[in-house]
């Protein structure tokens, strides 16, 4: 896989930057003369990680936003922060997201696997969509999981009201990464924005360790034998800087160009996700399609 080096002039944000794959992310596109605005909800750990970055790469434009990304109001706010920093915005990576064993709700009384995993993917994306096309050519990398084959979409019960299980929950959220991603390619086409996901494979990373509980042993156990974070980031990086897939859209990649679950195809599927997630956001829906007709 060979990828630009040089990305000066490309303002790039990374969600979930302060460790595993995100903070390797941000890292190499630092690496890559790339202004790089890391997203994370600890600002001690955000100024840490950019302050490593910066000497790690002798890079000085390297920024960082604190948001707690299962909230809409911080979503919100750090997309009006990045608007008054910034004029542009060339590559943006959806990373942020993590499994709870315990069914948990976000400040906007969303269960969190979805509010997180998805929903930030999708407003945040959303609300800075037209910075996108205005800086085209863009790309959006949706950072989603091999999961996803185990799951299909419940509309009737997408927030596992009832039944809670944070596997299967993870599971859903991952396959709505995809339905996202297609769905906004579609959304897109013509209008000089690539849309991918990325599964970067089984990676060591503190993912569901903070609320593992009684489960962390076993939360231990499952991590030996991932690869390392700066090995889970050369797709991303791949996907976010190659020529080679300048003009590529609405595909999924696990190391190579890769076929997803069936039902990650399912154009309805795609369609109904939209449609609940713009409304749970309050978002007037379709706001990718009212964009593009502008």
């Amino acid at each position: 896989m060979e990828q630009d080096s040089n990305l000066s002039g490309k303002v790039c944000i990374v969600t979930g930057a302060t460790s595993g794959i995100g903070e390797a992310t941000a890292l190499e596109l630092a690496r890559m003369n790339a202004t790089v605005v890391v997203v994370s909800r600890d600002a001690k750990k955000c100024a840490r990680v950019v302050s490593e970055i910066k000497e790690q790469t002798n890079n000085s434009s390297v920024d960082f936003l604190v948001a707690d990304l299962s909230s809409q109001q911080d979503i919100r706010r750090i997309a009006e922060e990045f608007r008054s920093r910034y004029n542009r915005l060339d590559i943006l990576v959806n990373n942020a997201g993590a499994i709870f064993f315990y069914r948990a709700k976000s400040a906007d009384g969303i269960e969190m696997t979805f509010a997180l995993n998805h929903l930030a993917y999708f407003l945040l994306t959303n609300l800075l969509l037209d910075m996108l096309i205005a800086s085209a050519p863009a790309r959006i990398i949706n950072v989603t999981s091999a999961k996803h084959t185990n799951a299909v979409m419940n509309f009737e019960d997408l927030e596992f009201r009832k039944g809670y299980n944070g596997q299967k929950a993870y599971d859903q959220s991952k396959l709505a990464n995809l339905l996202f991603n297609y769905e906004l390619a579609r959304r897109l086409e013509g209008r000089g924005v690539t849309v991918n996901a990325i599964h970067p494979g089984f990676v060591e990373t503190n993912l569901g360790k903070s609320n593992a509980g009684i489960f962390k042993p076993l939360f231990s156990l499952f991590r030996i034998g991932g690869i390392t974070p700066q090995e889970g980031a050369r797709p991303i990086i791949f996907l976010a800087s190659s020529d080679e897939v300048a003009g590529v859209t609405g595909s999924y990649f696990f190391k190579e160009k890769a076929a997803p679950s069936l039902a990650a195809y399912y154009e309805e599927s795609a369609r109904l996700l939209w449609e609940v997630s713009a409304d749970k956001v309050g978002l007037k829906e379709p706001l990718a399609d009212e964009i593009v007709e502008h």
